[in-house]
């Protein structure tokens, strides 16, 4: 949740959404798809301020339901930036979508994982297992969406956006190792035979990603228990998304 500091950190925070993580699974895709395709442009540019605007505003949406219908007061926090961010959000995909009608399809595809989010965020249960996966999804098709208006078709660019899908979706049980599942022993296990599994398939896409994939295996294993802080978490997942992007371009 957004910080209650005072002063302009409160501020910021309250704007800001604090799930740090969503911004590399966020970007790294949406990257990895422009930058794939022929012919990046201006396009590219306003259909990435359009989906992080997005996120924002569903963000916010989704906190101010969560607490509104526990009738908390906190709830009016959200409401100015969820209806500032929507209309910011209007503005910059509606052109874009009467440009490009392509995208109100994409929209559609993305509104069911939306709608799992939405739900966990009024249940309360954001951090659960389910929710974490349903973000993923729609994240990492943005790696097709993004390829389009450069040119790309989306069977050229399925390779890379399974990769990230193999990563983003990873990264939700490891971090929970990390963290809030760090004695889990059941977890941990879950954890490493997932990553076990991801690095064969990766190898599958590309020999080249078994590479950065047997790092994720490595840090999945090794990782958990060690009493890491939340920031050198957050750092070390930081160098393995960029690893993931660098990787991307390099290898498609």
């Amino acid at each position: 949740m957004p910080g209650t500091v005072a002063g302009t950190g409160a501020k910021r925070s309250t704007w800001l959404p604090d799930q740090h993580g969503a911004w590399a699974m966020l970007a790294v895709p949406f990257l990895a798809g422009t930058f794939l395709a022929p012919r990046p442009g201006w396009a590219n540019a306003a259909l990435f301020a359009a989906w992080l605007l997005g996120y924002v505003a569903a963000f916010h949406a989704q906190q101010w339901l969560r607490l509104a219908v526990r009738g908390l007061r906190s709830a009016r926090r959200h409401r100015l930036p969820a209806l500032v961010s929507t209309a910011a959000f209007a503005a910059v995909a509606v052109p874009l979508a009467v440009l490009h009608p392509w995208l109100a399809v994409a929209g559609l595809l993305a509104a069911p994982f939306v709608a799992v989010n939405t739900y966990y965020a009024w249940r309360g249960r954001e951090r659960a297992l389910v929710n974490g996966l349903a973000a993923v999804v729609p994240a990492c098709g943005m790696l097709l969406v993004a390829g389009r208006p450069g040119g790309a078709e989306p069977g050229e660019l399925w390779r890379p956006a399974v990769a990230c899908l193999l990563y983003f979706a990873g990264t939700v049980p490891y971090v929970k190792t990390m963290i809030r599942e760090r004695n889990s022993t059941a977890y941990r296990a879950g954890s490493v035979a997932y990553h076990a599994a991801t690095l064969a398939a990766a190898a599958c896409l590309s020999p080249w990603l078994a590479l950065p994939f047997t790092a994720y295996l490595a840090r999945a294993a090794a990782l958990p228990g060690r009493g890491l802080r939340v920031p050198v978490v957050g750092a070390i997942e930081i160098a393995c998304s960029l690893t993931l992007l660098t990787t991307l371009l390099l290898v498609f």
